[in-house]
């Protein structure tokens, strides 16, 4: 599967009036094909099986990013699921990081995490790099420190690395707590929300002493789960 192939998979299924309320909704300048996400998840899924190595998936994923459609670059995002990539995942992720500086769309940006999460979780010394996307002047960037994180907030009886990554990541929202952009706010309430569920005495304790610092509809979102 070329992209020139796969853009015309994803055309064959356009439904122009979806297509005009995304473009309302989403507002950012490009074509919208209106296909839902399972729609795109289940091509990408196909596109990804069929893939004769890591580099044909890259070499996809640069193309269907490349168009600029919505739907090409959200399924370019969902190339990259796999728990583990052998024998390692350096070019996906050399992919993913390169993208990322172009994140204008929370929608977008989301389908791309959903690799970068398993992408992190194979090396978690990328987190050195989620930290350095905190002190960036791109918004997008900063934020998606927090979403390709998620995944240390799952377990109920994390590990000596999953439990070093979560202090990791209270101190990056500690740092942007007063970060009033909206996207920010609300990852950083979207993260803590998250480890609420299977950690509340941690999540507690740091709102106790920094969750004033930020936004109430954050401060709110985060303690949600709370008692």
């Amino acid at each position: 599967m070329n992209a020139d192939d796969a853009l015309a998979a994803l055309r064959a299924q356009a439904d122009p009036a979806r297509a005009a309320e995304m473009a309302a909704y989403h507002k950012a300048e490009r074509e919208y094909l209106g296909l839902s996400n399972a729609v795109t998840g289940e091509l990408a899924t196909a596109w990804r099986k069929d893939a004769a190595d890591q580099a044909t998936l890259v070499s996809l994923a640069e193309g269907l990013w490349a168009s600029d459609v919505f739907e090409a670059r959200v399924a370019a995002g969902k190339l990259f699921l796999q728990a583990r990539m052998r024998p390692d995942d350096l070019l996906a992720w050399r992919w993913i990081e390169s993208v990322v500086p172009q994140f204008d769309s929370w929608a977008i940006a989301d389908a791309v995490a959903q690799g970068g999460q398993k992408r992190v979780m194979q090396v978690p010394e990328r987190l050195d790099v989620l930290e350095q996307w905190t002190a960036s002047d791109h918004m997008w960037t900063r934020r998606a420190a927090f979403v390709f994180a998620l995944p240390f907030c799952k377990s109920r009886h994390p590990n000596e690395v999953e439990q070093a990554a979560r202090v990791r990541v209270f101190r990056w929202a500690e740092r942007l707590a007063e970060d009033h952009e909206w996207f920010i706010q609300k990852a950083i309430a979207w993260w803590i929300r998250d480890l609420s569920k299977r950690d509340p005495e941690a999540v507690q304790g740091w709102l106790d002493v920094n969750g004033a610092r930020l936004k109430p509809f954050a401060r709110k979102e985060a303690a949600r789960h709370l008692r």
